[in-house]
């Protein structure tokens, strides 16, 4: 299973862990998942390689989450599909950079700490 890293271009944390990437010589794909915007069952594959809820990977400053009134919402199982299917209308509402590791499971890799985490699994 090949390395893929989601990203958004204008984050600054996405562009350092593509630099750090491209200095270990770490074969990845990348996904602009604005652009290629993940399903549902997408998203619930990366969260259960993660071992995370969607709660977790969600940004909850951004512009949609306040409009949606994320903070409201419930933390729950019964909840989860909602989150999913929020996160999947709303891709910037997604965490980033996440990278998805060759032995199938996945890192936030905000630091250069979780980029070479990633690289070495």
């Amino acid at each position: 299973m090949a390395m893929e890293i989601w990203i958004n271009p204008a984050c600054s944390k996405c562009r350092s862990a593509l630099h750090l990437l491209d200095e270990e010589g770490a074969d990845y794909t990348v996904r602009r998942y604005l652009e290629d915007v993940p399903t549902p069952d997408e998203i619930r594959a990366v969260l259960e390689r993660l071992g995370l809820e969607p709660w977790d990977i969600t940004r909850t400053q951004e512009a949609a989450a306040k409009e949606l009134g994320l903070k409201d919402w419930a933390r729950d199982a019964g909840s989860r599909d909602r989150w999913i299917a929020a996160l999947s209308e709303h891709p910037k509402l997604i965490q980033r950079p996440i990278i998805t590791a060759e032995d199938g499971t996945a890192v936030v890799a905000r630091t250069d700490e979780a980029v070479r985490d990633a690289m070495s699994r």
